[in-house]
């Protein structure tokens, strides 16, 4: 009898438990459902391509070729300086070209982000769907508990627990699915680093 009631206890909690995280394993479950729409909508425009595969693999090039003139023990003259300035300017030109071929799919998986998040939004309006295991930096807290109402900052809004599941999953399923940007073009981008030779 004891074993028995003790098992039926257990059950309900596991059941609350399951409703506690409903929301939060909604959003989850959406924002993985969303990555992997994004990357098959990626594939089809960009990553079947032949353009694609030929920009990949002259960056990878490159991005060897620098490695390996800057860690050659000779020394440094002039001719050899050129040569490294030519494969950089190479490099970053492909990185270039590689962003803006990226930018026509950006454009349809921002628009797919962008109805999921309102459906999203519309959907746990005002609720909090986690619980913090901390308060965070006042800074974060206007994202965090973004539409919620209450002084409870350990309440987590969708719209921050989608902003970091989106972060981190679709740049993990990148790197499984072996999308990730190639090594040379780790800093290209809509935002590109400034070249600190200009300043």
């Amino acid at each position: 009898q004891v074993t028995k009631s003790t098992l039926q206890r257990a059950m309900a909690a596991t059941i609350l438990t399951s409703f506690r995280y409903s929301d939060s394993l909604t959003v989850v479950g959406i924002s993985v459902c969303t990555a992997i729409v994004c990357e098959a909508i990626s594939w089809v425009l960009i990553y079947r391509t032949t353009s694609y595969k030929s920009l990949k693999s002259t960056i990878d090039k490159a991005s060897k070729k620098l490695e390996t003139m800057k860690t050659e023990p000779t020394s440094k003259t002039s001719s050899k300086k050129k040569k490294i300035d030519r494969v950089e300017t190479s490099l970053k030109e492909s990185s270039r070209d590689l962003s803006m071929f990226k930018f026509k799919s950006g454009a349809v998986v921002a628009l797919v982000l962008f109805i999921v998040f309102g459906f999203l939004n519309n959907l746990f309006e005002g609720k909090a769907v986690a619980k913090l295991p901390f308060v965070p930096l006042r800074i974060v807290q206007k994202m965090s508990h973004r539409g919620l109402q209450g002084d409870d900052m350990t309440d987590c809004s969708m719209a921050f627990l989608y902003f970091l599941c989106s972060i981190s999953i679709r740049t993990n399923l990148q790197k499984f699915l072996g999308f990730s940007p190639p090594r040379g073009a780790a800093g290209a981008g809509l935002f590109p680093m400034p070249d600190p030779k200009t300043n």
